[in-house]
C-alpha cells in the first residue's frame, strides 16, 4: 500500500521518506515518474525564458506543461497497481497452478501500465528537451540538456521494471516496446547534450 496521503500533497521531505521507507510498492517506478515530471518542468522554465529569443519558446513552454501534467500522477498510480499486484498475488497462493499464474499474471500486467506510460512521457520529454537545447536560449541551454538526462534515465528505469512485471507471457512486447522508448530518449539525451 502507497502512503495514506496522495503523494503530491507530501513535502519534498516527506516524499523522500516515503520513498525511503520499507514499503515496496513506493519505489522505482514512483521515482522515475517524478524524476520525468521534474525534467519536464525544468523544461517549462527553459521554454520560457527563452521566448524573448526563440519564436517556439511558447509552443514548447505549453508542451513541456502538458507533459509535466502527463507525468504527475503516474508516481501514485504505479504505486497503487503495483501494491495491487502484490494483494493479488498473495490472494492467489492456494488456487490451482494455471488459475493463480493467470492472476498473478493480469495484475502484474496491470501495473506495468503506468511504467509503459512513464516511459512514453519520457521520450516525449527528451525529445522536446533536445529540442530546446538546440533552439532555445543559451542561457538554459544546461538546464535543458539536465532535463533531457533525467528524462532518460527515468524511460530507462521504466524498462527495467517493465520487464520484470511482464514475465509470465514470454517475449511480451510490452518488453520490447518500453526497451524501444528507453533507446529513444536515450538518443534524445544525446542529441541534447551535442546541442550547441
Amino acid at each position: 500500500m502507497a502512503s495514506a496521503r496522495p503523494f503530491l500533497e507530501l513535502s519534498v521531505a516527506d516524499w523522500l521518506d516515503e520513498l525511503a521507507g520499507p514499503r515496496v510498492t513506493t519505489g522505482g517506478g514512483s521515482a522515475a515518474a517524478f524524476a520525468v515530471a521534474m525534467a519536464a518542468a525544468v523544461l517549462v522554465m527553459t521554454a520560457r525564458v527563452s521566448k524573448a529569443t526563440w519564436g517556439g519558446g511558447g509552443a514548447a513552454a505549453a508542451q513541456a506543461e502538458a507533459l509535466r501534467a502527463r507525468a504527475t500522477p503516474l508516481a501514485q498510480l504505479d504505486a497503487e497497481l503495483y501494491g495491487q499486484a502484490l494483494t493479488a498475488r498473495d490472494a492467489a497462493a492456494g488456487l490451482p497452478d494455471d488459475r493463480r499464474d493467470w492472476k498473478i499474471g493480469h495484475a502484474f500486467a496491470r501495473a506495468a501500465e503506468p511504467l509503459l506510460e512513464i516511459a512514453h512521457t519520457a521520450a516525449d520529454v527528451a525529445e522536446l528537451a533536445a529540442e530546446i537545447a538546440a533552439f532555445g536560449d543559451p542561457r538554459v541551454r544546461a538546464d535543458a540538456q539536465a532535463a533531457a538526462a533525467l528524462a532518460a534515465a527515468g524511460a530507462r528505469a521504466a524498462a527495467a521494471l517493465v520487464a520484470v512485471n511482464l514475465t509470465a507471457v514470454e517475449e511480451d512486447p510490452r518488453i520490447a516496446e518500453a526497451e524501444g522508448l528507453a533507446q529513444t530518449a536515450e538518443r534524445s539525451s544525446a542529441r541534447a547534450r551535442a546541442a550547441q
